[in-house]
């Protein structure tokens, strides 16, 4: 250091070759551990490490209920929003395609049995049924189980084919894979269903929007055809009942096949707000994935790093949520 107090360094103070001065000379290094304040610190210094939790601790389970309870709700509600919609347009498309080439090739089910005198399998397309000022156009099949209704609306086996005489029974979800009977609510009298099946276009006039224990509708006469559908009543996903629309035959009725089997030898899974418990295999086999990828990531949070664990779990704990989600809606009553 100079007399003026100027900083020089220490090798080229003694140097007369080199006149320059105010050169700053290097600090003095740390002794003892001490650290100089206006030094800035090391990450080493700013920071500790966290050590990670084992399976040993109830901490690290208690991670794992959580994560597995976060997926199961987050992916339900992808389910309903996203998936189950996506699920339904895309089983709706293959529908529609596959009922366009019966009714061209003049195959389409005109009851019980098929072309075939074999009984009409459960989930195939016979027919579309169209409200257009709800803004509801759904191809409909055979069958009315949870399992059935996931493509769509889906016609009560023991009841006559839409355009018939008798009464026909079509049902719908109300909320999930979705809800194509959302709106059926809003009907009023006077509105029109149309409905095509293998036997041409029938048209139907709203008669009446009822619900559990509401009077019935005055019963047919001879000659005449009704149809009926049915969701469930009230706030979505939490029904109080079942929401019946009634509409009366106002166009010529086609010729009705004789029955071969009748309510009595219906599956009880085919009944309005009926479950299907039969499914509970998938919902198992769906949360049993989301379990293991819940303990997976505990484990390889510690080794991957935080950030990048969850980058990659997030999207596969969402799906498998959803995926059980997915299956549960099968077990739960049919028009939810």
């Amino acid at each position: 250091m100079t007399s003026s107090g100027t900083l020089v360094r220490m090798d080229d103070a003694n140097d007369p070759s080199n006149p320059s001065e105010g050169v700053a000379a290097p600090m003095p290094p740390r002794q003892g551990g001490q650290r100089l304040g206006w030094l800035r610190p090391t990450r080493s210094d700013r920071s500790t490490v966290r050590p990670a939790t084992s399976p040993k601790e109830i901490r690290w389970w208690v991670g794992v209920v959580w994560l597995v309870v976060s997926a199961l709700l987050i992916g339900f509600v992808v389910h309903v929003t996203l998936v189950g919609i996506l699920q339904h347009a895309r089983a709706q498309f293959g529908l529609y395609q596959e009922l366009r080439t019966e009714l061209a090739l003049a195959t389409a089910p005109l009851g019980q049995l098929d072309v075939n005198n074999v009984l009409v399998p459960d989930g195939t397309a016979i027919g579309l049924i169209t409200i257009e000022r709800l803004g509801i156009s759904e191809v409909f099949v055979q069958g009315s189980t949870s399992g059935v209704l996931t493509a769509g609306p889906g016609h009560r086996r023991d009841t006559v084919m839409p355009g018939q005489l008798g009464t026909s029974i079509v049902m719908g979800r109300q909320a999930t894979f979705g809800g194509p009977f959302g709106s059926l609510w809003q009907a009023v009298p006077g509105d029109e269903i149309e409905v095509i099946t293998g036997q041409g276009t029938s048209t139907y006039s709203v008669l009446s929007v009822r619900q559990a224990g509401d009077p019935l509708p005055v019963p047919l006469a001879a000659g005449e055809g009704r149809l009926e559908l049915i969701t469930a009543d009230g706030i979505p996903l939490a029904p109080s009942g079942t929401l019946h629309v009634d509409a009366n035959l106002v166009s010529t009725p086609f010729e009705t096949p004789s029955p071969v089997f009748t309510t009595a030898v219906l599956d009880p899974a085919e009944f309005a707000m009926a479950a299907n418990p039969g499914q509970w295999f998938m919902a198992f086999f769906w949360l049993q994935w989301l379990v293991i990828g819940a303990l997976a990531l505990r484990w390889v949070r510690s080794r991957w790093g935080q950030w990048q664990t969850w980058i990659i779990a997030v999207p596969i704990l969402l799906a498998l949520g959803a995926a059980f989600s997915g299956a549960v809606a099968t077990i739960l009553p049919n028009l939810l």
